[in-house]
């Protein structure tokens, strides 16, 4: 079997072991009389005539504000956030009411699952990991990106390896999954790290700026696009080694058999078209709006899941 045939039956399973036990009805259930009833979040839209879209400011180039002159013309932008905008468009039409506004609600690592569960997000636009311990609580859509923790450190230190933190102070977003990743090398490795929590990545990057922190611990793709947003992109460095494996997802309330269909139907759209591909490309491959590029090619993982969806093969 070659590579990227092992690749894709890899991200097959992957998508498989993800979306295990969802049921996928059709859009609308019907009543004992024959006429169609909306349930769950789709009648909650329908009735408000509202999505509300969690984001995050400053997660780049998935999830951040824009950055215009006028603050009153900042909005919401990112790879997460055009592929929910997709899923808005859909439900418009789906609801048959083009009317429908978006209402963009600020969302932080400690919120955001709140936020879902008590109805005030309907779908969050982030950088969130589909992992078991959430899916407890809510429900994902197919896999967006595949990242990992991984370390930014000073291109000035002599830091290489996870191994050289012992007694180092590590600065995490709080409640995030690189947190997890840490205490767990910490523990095995016993280094004795010195963890230092902050609300947001924000904050996380001017502790390691500021010399607060000796490295931040985050997602590899935000490390590397924060570190080329910065002022001094030459100043920092991303190390080499994965400290965990995280796919993201869009999340949203668990339980809703309506919005698990529809979401599926619009992934596999945008699969069939490409689209996806093109979101990608637009974010990671070409110029962002500050002028400067990624330059992170989508990952052999990746494409595969997007090919389980529907994207057509080479």
């Amino acid at each position: 079997m070659s590579l990227t045939a092992a690749t894709r039956l890899a991200s097959l399973a992957l998508v498989t072991c993800f979306l295990a036990g969802a049921s996928l009805p059709e859009a609308f259930a019907q009543d004992a009389a024959g006429v169609t009833e909306l349930s769950g979040t789709l009648a909650k839209i329908k009735k408000s005539k509202v999505i509300s879209i969690g984001y995050r400011d400053a997660s780049v180039p998935f999830s951040y504000m824009s950055s215009a002159r006028d603050p009153g013309a900042r909005q919401p932008i990112g790879y997460s956030i055009d592929i929910c905008l997709a899923i808005v468009e859909d439900i418009r039409g789906e609801l048959g009411d083009d009317t429908i506004q978006v209402r963009y609600l600020p969302v932080t690592p400690q919120t955001r699952i709140p936020m879902v569960l008590d109805g005030s997000v309907d779908l969050e636009c982030g950088q969130t990991t589909n992992n078991a311990e959430r899916r407890k609580q809510v429900a994902f859509s197919p896999i967006i990106f595949v990242s990992g923790t991984k370390l930014l450190v000073r291109s000035a230190s002599k830091l290489r390896s996870y191994r050289d933190f012992k007694g180092r102070t590590v600065v995490v977003t709080e409640g995030s999954t690189n947190e997890a990743a840490v205490k767990a090398v910490d523990a095995k490795q016993q280094l004795g790290m010195k963890l230092l929590t902050v609300r947001d990545n924000d904050q996380a990057f001017q502790a390691l700026d500021s010399g607060k922190a000796d490295a931040w611990a985050g997602d590899d793709a935000v490390l590397y696009a924060t570190a080329a947003e910065s002022k001094n992109p030459k100043d920092f460095a991303v190390l080499d080694e994965y400290l965990s494996y995280d796919p993201y997802g869009i999340m949203y309330r668990k339980g809703d058999p309506d919005l698990d269909a529809l979401v599926k139907k619009t992934f596999e759209k945008l699969a069939e078209t490409r689209e996806l591909e093109r979101i990608y490309e637009q974010w990671f491959l070409r110029k962002l709006p500050s002028g400067r590029t990624l330059g992170l090619s989508m990952s052999p993982q990746l494409e595969g899941i997007f090919e389980s969806l529907g994207q057509p093969t080479e």
